[in-house]
């Protein structure tokens, strides 16, 4: 997807119009309702300032029903204000007369966050965009709504009202956030400068199978590493007897199907796949370091990469024009094993671009203070992966085939 692909807010007039933007400002929260990590409201703020002469309308949500941080926005619209450093102002109410009259009474440069949109019942259903254009959010909201931007990527691989609902009725075009996720991450898939590697660990097995095919069928990465649980099953799959322990783990994750999936990944791109060649085992809680031919040694559990592979698949990274990581090395939440973690993270900033898929490899590259040093930490967890598997996010093609339609009425 190129930049003209989709529409961004350079492509309106938005001085003096009320404009929509649906955000994705879902935050950790401790029970007492404090925000935890900003990390996602940050983002949105290059945004606003560019909608500075519009009247900016805040659509977001906060996590699901039935969890305990499901609240207000509240402390959102407060911390925005903080980093805005003008007022966001909060209306608890999402389409009645509350939210509709606080619309109307907006001025330029004005902005207001709406209450909760997944206080909504009908938010949450996944539909077409063409039905939740049919909702009453929608319908009530619309005679006040000049332009829609999906800010959103975090919440785009999910058909929900408002991320397609207000596409069909409104003209629609992307935030700074969503702009950037998709550039980047399509240099990342298509291949910028070359060589391309991408970094796959953590535990979510069949997404990264799935990101591995993609990128290696469509050319996007020379070489793929793997580290994690993708790399234990993947070390299965080539005949490695990784020991009871770690079986026991992959079947208690529901991944033992994964391991002839993998099989098939490992055949069909013979010689750039790179596995693990040493490993560091967990034996009470110490870091114990053997070869993968020493396996299963014990059959104490894979707990990160050992140092022989750090040191092969950094100097591969370092080398490396463009290089995407997504999941950690490691239980680097785990002092002993945060080595492998780390130290890839250390080098993938020497390379000319790097991107960082959501969760807890980003929040790893925050805590090391490299955030500054990377060229894009994405703020999407399943989206971001869904969208290097090559899955289509309804958000994201909705954006598509809107800019599609105006060029062909202009």
């Amino acid at each position: 997807m190129s930049a003209k692909d989709i529409l961004t807010i350079d492509d309106f007039d938005v001085k003096g119009k009320t404009v929509l933007v649906r955000v994705d400002i879902n935050t950790p929260m401790d029970p007492e309702g404090n925000i935890l990590d900003d990390m996602r409201i940050k983002s949105h703020i290059p945004t606003l300032i560019d909608l500075h002469e519009a009247k900016v309308v805040l659509l977001a949500h906060q996590s699901r029903p039935g969890k305990k941080d499901f609240t207000t926005m509240k402390a959102h619209a407060a911390r925005m204000s903080q980093y805005l450093g003008r007022e966001v102002k909060y209306v608890d109410d999402i389409f009645g007369t509350w939210a509709r009259n606080s619309i109307s009474a907006m001025k330029n440069g004005d902005v207001i966050l709406l209450e909760n949109v997944r206080f909504y019942s009908e938010e949450s259903m996944e539909r077409t965009a063409a039905e939740h254009a049919r909702s009453h959010l929608v319908k009530k909201l619309l005679p006040h709504i000049d332009i829609f931007l999906n800010d959103a990527f975090a919440v785009s691989h999910r058909a929900h009202l408002s991320i397609l609902g207000f596409t069909e009725v409104l003209p629609t075009g992307a935030g700074r956030v969503m702009e950037k996720e998709v550039l980047s991450l399509d240099r990342g898939i298509k291949g910028g400068a070359r060589p391309c590697i991408f970094v796959l660990g953590g535990a979510k097995v069949d997404d990264s199978l799935k990101v591995a095919e993609n990128v290696l069928t469509n050319g996007g990465a020379d070489k793929v590493l793997v580290t994690g649980v993708v790399a234990n099953v993947m070390l299965a799959a080539s005949g490695v007897d990784i020991g009871k322990a770690n079986m026991d783990f992959i079947a208690s994750q529901g991944y033992t199907e994964q391991i002839e999936k993998a099989r098939k990944v490992l055949d069909k791109f013979n010689g750039k796949v790179s596995l693990p060649v040493d490993v560091a085992l967990s034996e009470n809680g110490k870091r114990v370091e053997v070869q993968v031919e020493e396996l299963p040694n014990g059959n104490l559990p894979i707990y990160d990469i050992g140092l022989e592979t750090i040191v092969a698949f950094s100097n591969e990274i370092k080398n490396a024009k463009t290089v995407v990581l997504n999941g950690p090395a490691g239980l680097s939440e785990m002092a002993e094993f945060a080595l492998g973690t780390h130290e890839i993270i250390k080098a993938a900033v020497h390379s000319e671009y790097s991107i960082a898929g959501g969760g807890h490899i980003s929040a790893e590259i925050r805590n090391l203070g490299f955030e500054e040093q990377f060229s894009h930490l994405s703020t999407g967890g399943g989206a971001c992966i869904d969208y290097l598997a090559g899955e289509k996010l309804p958000g994201v093609l909705a954006l598509k085939e809107t800019a599609i339609t105006r060029k062909l009425h202009k």
